[in-house]
């Protein structure tokens, strides 16, 4: 196994070569040790430049994952391949998935969304921000953002603030904080969810690194909600890479006259859907079934119960039909519970079988 993992970081470690073409060697080869080994021409033939191979099978490439590897042990980093159990489900299912991701924390299998927004939020978006990431974690989502200052830190903060789970996608190492003043905010994500990044550690921060940081925050969640974002915003890419990977779009709308509300009102005009409260995001995910959130004093949450077993039973299904010993196996709820689950989505006009026996969602 550690052998095998060298030969992820090593063919990850490859740049100028599409992520495409390395899951294509996969997918031909069967492992990464199996790509490394192969002849030059038939790599050349899968796509590879010259260049692409003498970086596959330098010594010096060897040397320096075995270095990463030695470094994240010391460390506690955990190093997820594409194989590994811990991947985020739905991220293995975009276009371009990073093989490796590196990890400060445990990633759980949650439903998740992700917030982001403007670095130089106006108060008006920091409260909102605060306020429906809180109230997502409380209906059980997984709060997904990319620890900038500004709405991230909003987001990630409002969800520690109801002690729900949290995960920072960064666009540098995991053992650099950054920004700087997030180092506590860092370490109290990390008790709860967890710190993730497809560079390797002592990758500095670089403006080149956050668009493809910001596929993997979509990628990971079911939706993404914009707060406060000009028309330039990086926010607004994230939202791109979210309508490409086939998940929701939200938007709070804003103030017509800011600059920062510029890029929310044009995702609304465009065809995201408006965010005015938090139901508004769980009735579109949840297929109109509105979980009650603990924590809700003298108010009952609107429409039926969804419990946290069926929404991860959803989530799965979002990806792809499935059979029953498919969907236990995902979510891992045995399958004498599952069934009843199951029965009562078929009831709720939530899910149905399709001709082949696999179980599909009603849209």
């Amino acid at each position: 196994m550690k052998n095998e993992l060298l030969y992820w970081l090593i063919l990850s470690s490859v740049k100028n070569l599409s992520i495409q073409t390395k899951l294509k060697a996969l997918a031909f080869l069967g492992s990464p040790a199996k790509v490394y080994e192969a002849d030059r021409d038939y790599l050349l033939g899968v796509g590879f430049s010259p260049a692409n191979f003498e970086k596959l099978r330098s010594e010096a490439t060897k040397d320096d994952c075995r270095r990463i590897i030695e470094f994240c042990n010391k460390k506690r980093i955990k190093i997820l391949t594409i194989d590994d159990d811990e991947y985020p489900e739905m991220l293995k299912y975009i276009y371009d998935p990073p093989l490796v991701l590196y990890v400060r924390g445990n990633i759980p299998r949650m439903n998740s969304i992700a917030i982001v927004g403007s670095r130089r939020a106006s108060g008006y978006g920091i409260e909102t921000a605060v306020k429906l990431s809180s109230q997502l974690a409380l209906s059980g989502f997984m709060i997904v953002s990319g620890m900038a200052r500004g709405i991230d830190t909003a987001a990630h903060c409002g969800a520690l603030k109801e002690n729900g789970t949290t995960i920072a996608v960064l666009g540098c190492g995991v053992d650099i904080p950054y920004p700087p003043e997030n180092h506590s905010l860092m370490e109290r994500i990390i008790e709860s969810g967890a710190v993730i990044s497809e560079y390797p550690p002592g990758t500095p921060p670089a403006s080149f690194n956050f668009p493809g940081r910001n596929r993997i925050i979509s990628g990971i969640s079911l939706g993404t909600l914009v707060i406060e974002a000009g028309l330039k915003s990086g926010s607004l890419i994230t939202a791109k890479y979210a309508l490409e990977q086939g998940r929701e779009v939200f938007a709070v709308p804003g103030n017509i006259n800011h600059y920062n509300s510029e890029g929310c009102n044009r995702l609304i005009k465009d065809g995201a859907k408006m965010v005015l409260d938090v139901d508004d995001i769980v009735e579109e995910l949840n297929f109109g079934i509105v979980p009650a959130r603990s924590g809700e004093s003298g108010k009952k949450a609107a429409g039926q119960s969804l419990g946290k077993e069926a929404a991860m039973i959803i989530s799965a299904l979002r990806i792809e039909d499935l059979y029953d010993e498919q969907i236990a196996e995902k979510t891992d709820i045995p399958l004498k519970n599952l069934y009843e689950i199951l029965l009562d989505l078929e009831l709720k006009g939530v899910v149905k079988k399709n001709l082949a026996g696999k179980y599909m969602l009603i849209t």
